[in-house]
């Protein structure tokens, strides 16, 4: 299965905003394809990111692969960080 990005395109919080704009800009710049999930349009999809993240408040951003859940923004940064960014992704 496909990488998931796990967004929300109604947020106020603009940390959130540049979080999301982060990660898209990695993935981009790095050619990994993804699909790119609004939360705020489906409560379905924002169920099951936290049903997959094991944490009933989890915001987004939130990535997994598949059915695998990879982490957070905080995860993906230290992951970027240390060159790890494939195997965060499960890639």
């Amino acid at each position: 299965m496909p990488l998931t990005v796990f967004y929300s395109s109604v947020t106020g919080n603009l940390e959130m905003k540049k979080q999301q704009q982060r990660i898209e800009m990695v993935l981009d710049s790095k050619n990994i394809k993804y699909n790119y999930v609004d939360i705020a349009a489906d409560e379905n999809q924002k169920a099951l990111m936290r049903e997959l993240a094991g944490d009933p408040k989890a915001l987004p951003p939130q990535i997994c692969n598949g059915d695998t859940y990879c982490g957070d923004f905080k995860a993906f940064e230290n992951a970027v960080e240390a060159e790890e960014l494939e195997k965060f992704l499960k890639l």
